[in-house]
């Protein structure tokens, strides 16, 4: 860690013009704040002694590049310890509140103390003119700022961030961005615009390559975009060129390192935008395909993967089984313990189909207390199996209180070639069973409901109706469990 500060010290003071000590180019900065976040605060030393060796090397006595390297440490250690305490520490980069917290905290704010630390003592040890002060301390500030901005980012991204998935197309997608942004920032910044538009503000064109990093390929490729930038502008304002190239080059890197700053910091925030979109657009899905109080598929997505099995087997020639169950007495438990038990004794009845099914199978919650099971290429003797496993592992369960459920079975295509008629057979066959249980049956609809279709077509939709009561009440205190 000290080695490296020291070389990255060392390279940034060869660009040093107002001072020897005092650059716009500070790449340490990023470097400490990055090792404190990752490493933790422990390293601080490394800092220390990377910072002494690096100013006792250039002019001033040890005194005075101890106090400048006691204000580079405290600078990082000011900076990460308020990022850790209101940006989420190295986990900055998740939102972009966050990321502004980051850049205010540790590439304004603590970036302060080791501009006016070093400026002070240069002056009072009369290395620097107190005339010069505010020129030497913006530089010295801006300098350590932009490497707050660009180059601490770059390496916390890469080092906390799983690894990236190397297949081909995001090689060449990656290749592509890298290759057009450098294009058009050396067209900007490194001498090779053309005279017929050298007096236009090109550089904005390298915003668009930037955006193509934040929407297609995340906020590492964005943090890296930003360092290649970086590098090709530096060195073309370094050189004269570009549209921040002024009369003296100290000048000239200060508008730089200001429209370096602003775009990374933006184009982190616009990344972390785009993550927290792809995040909810994630669980909006999961959450319209799964029931949120057991973790199983839903109605919906039961139905789409029912009515895609049908489709597999006409073309394969191959039947499959469905279940339909039905959990015994859960309005008794409502009303005895409670709502909360009540949908304990539902999660319990999904980790049970979770146990029991195969992989390939499809367990869902109906509605309610009724759940289904699509099981692929099965037989009936098959699916009579597997409830009869079910009901075993339930009648294991030692938790109180006790469950029960009745199972319906149907086979594709023998007992219907559509998903209504699967499930009113299996739905005829559950409550043959509720009825030897001694276990009361669904209401009847009333006679207009029974003109419209024929009680087998109806019965799944019609007996979750007639239970809609004490269905209500079970669903609504689903979100409290």
């Amino acid at each position: 860690m000290a080695v490296a500060y020291f070389l990255a010290a060392k390279l940034g003071l060869a660009f040093a013009s107002v001072n020897p000590s005092a650059t716009a180019i500070w790449p340490p900065t990023g470097i400490s704040l990055a090792a404190l976040l990752i490493l933790g605060i422990d390293v601080w030393p490394a800092i220390l002694v990377g910072a002494f060796l690096a100013n006792v090397t250039v002019q001033g006595t040890v005194a005075t590049s101890l106090l400048i390297g006691v204000g580079n440490t405290l600078e990082a250690v000011i900076g990460a310890l308020l990022v850790n305490r209101f940006a989420h520490g190295r986990l900055f980069f998740l939102q972009p509140r966050d990321i502004v917290k980051f850049a205010g905290l540790a590439a304004v704010l603590s970036t302060v103390v080791s501009a006016t630390t070093g400026v002070t003592t240069l002056a009072v040890a009369g290395y620097a003119s107190w005339a010069e002060y505010g020129h030497i301390w913006l530089t010295w500030w801006l300098g350590d700022s932009a490497g707050d901005l660009v180059v601490a980012p770059f390496l916390i991204l890469w080092a906390t961030l799983p690894a990236p998935q190397w297949r081909l197309r995001w090689m060449l997608e990656t290749a592509a961005l890298i290759g057009g942004l450098s294009l058009v920032a050396m067209l900007a910044f490194d001498g090779l615009t053309l005279t017929a538009v050298e007096h236009f503000p090109i550089e904005y064109l390298c915003v668009p390559f930037l955006f193509w990093a934040a929407f297609r390929l995340g906020r590492r490729c964005v943090a890296t975009c930003v360092l290649v930038m970086s590098f090709l502008a530096l060195n073309g304002t370094l050189l004269g060129f570009g549209p921040f190239a002024r009369a003296t080059a100290n000048e000239s890197l200060l508008l730089l390192q200001g429209y370096l700053a602003v775009k990374a910091i933006t184009m982190l925030a616009a990344a972390a935008v785009v993550w927290q979109l792809r995040q909810a657009e994630k669980l909006a899905r999961s959450q319209a395909a799964s029931d949120e109080l057991t973790g199983l598929a839903n109605y919906r997505h039961i139905m789409e993967t029912l009515q895609a099995e049908i489709r597999r087997a006409q073309r394969a020639g191959r039947p499959f089984a469905a279940l339909l169950l039905d959990m015994d007495g859960l309005k008794t438990i409502n009303d005895r313990l409670g709502h909360l038990v009540g949908n304990r004794a539902l999660c319990r009845i999904g980790n049970c189909l979770r146990t029991c099914c195969r992989a390939t199978d499809m367990p869902a919650r109906f509605g309610g207390d009724e759940f289904a099971v699509i099981l692929p290429e099965t037989s009936a003797e098959g699916a009579r199996q597997l409830a009869e496993r079910i009901r075993q592992h339930l009648s294991a369960d030692a938790e109180y209180p006790p469950l029960s459920v009745s199972i319906g079975v149907a086979l594709y295509p023998h007992d219907g070639p559509s998903a209504e008629k699967l499930l009113s057979v299996a739905d005829r066959e559950l409550y043959q069973q509720k009825a030897a249980k001694g276990v009361p049956g669904p209401p009847t609809a009333p006679v207009e409901e029974q003109q419209q279709g024929t009680p087998s077509q109806l019965a799944p939709g019609r007996r979750a109706l007639a239970r809609s009561r004490h269905d209500r009440s079970s669903q609504a205190s689903a979100t409290v469990a």
